[in-house]
């Protein structure tokens, strides 16, 4: 199977044109008749990941967050984007991003699932939905048909903060989050949005959220949020994101018989000390 099959099958699920105007997301550095036999997941095209990918010897290496975002005017060993491209282009490693596609269409949905969100529904709606042949429809929520980022509904029961921040840790596996509000409060209503999340406060306000969990909240974005009376959990922006490899690497191991799939290790970006 060439690289345009495998993009193909993809964006049987996850359509580029469902990413957000300023994104930059499919076939970014490679070639697409490139024959695939193996396919490296990460959720970066950090320094580490390629070189994963090399001593995988993947023939393609498939990412969430674009390593390419603005326009290059030149691609040279200079840069750390241009080292990195290079690197790919050298080792015959066609590079495709995923990214706010899938957050509209499995990101947001598979994160509402993992809380356990009740009569769930689209926190910021950005488009409208879609159906073919390969959409699972018990997959994705389509309220209405429409798409969007971050989801908010019910928890299973009301629970102090400090609790929904200990399930937070225990579903998404992690030693640690922040949180803004009071950890005694009892919060049922919450809303979810991997990645970073400050953009999607006035929505979650309006929809009535008890708490929003979420990414890569600043200092007033937090406070501002909890003095209007909704906590905010700040998970990290890896932190709630990684799952895109583990279900990706499920999406593409029932789809692509024959071809390996291997995921990069979670590694968070940072350390606490």
């Amino acid at each position: 199977m060439v690289c345009k099959e495998v993009t193909d099958i993809i964006e049987q699920r996850y359509p580029r044109e469902y990413a957000l105007e300023w994104d930059n997301v499919g076939l970014l550095a490679g070639r697409d008749d490139k024959e695939v036999r193996s396919i490296y997941l990460a959720l970066d095209a950090t320094d580490e990941v390629i070189r994963g990918a090399k001593e995988q010897r993947a023939d393609m290496l498939v990412t969430h967050h674009p390593l390419i975002f603005g326009g290059m005017k030149r691609i040279v060993n200079q840069d750390f984007i241009g080292r990195r491209i290079l690197e790919l282009i050298r080792h015959d490693i066609s590079y495709y991003a995923m990214h706010t596609n899938y957050d509209v269409l499995g990101m947001a949905d598979l994160a509402g699932r993992m809380m356990n969100l009740r009569r769930s529904e689209i926190l910021e709606v950005t488009g409208e939905g879609f159906f073919n042949e390969g959409y699972e429809k018990d997959t994705v929520c389509t309220d209405s048909a429409r798409v969007g980022i971050g989801r908010v509904g019910r928890l299973e029961k009301a629970v102090t903060l400090r609790q929904c921040c200990e399930d937070v840790k225990r579903v998404f596996r992690l030693e640690s989050v922040r949180v803004f509000g009071d950890p005694k409060r009892l919060v049922e209503r919450a809303a979810i949005c991997p990645g970073s999340g400050k953009s999607v406060i006035g929505e979650a306000l309006k929809k009535q959220a008890d708490v929003l969990i979420t990414g890569d909240i600043g200092h007033h974005d937090g406070i501002d949020a909890a003095a209007q009376g909704m906590a905010v959990i700040d998970a990290g922006h890896y932190g709630l994101e990684h799952v895109f490899v583990e279900d990706m690497t499920v999406y593409l191991e029932k789809r692509l018989e024959g071809i390996r799939i291997m995921a990069a290790p979670v590694c968070h970006p940072f350390i606490s000390i």
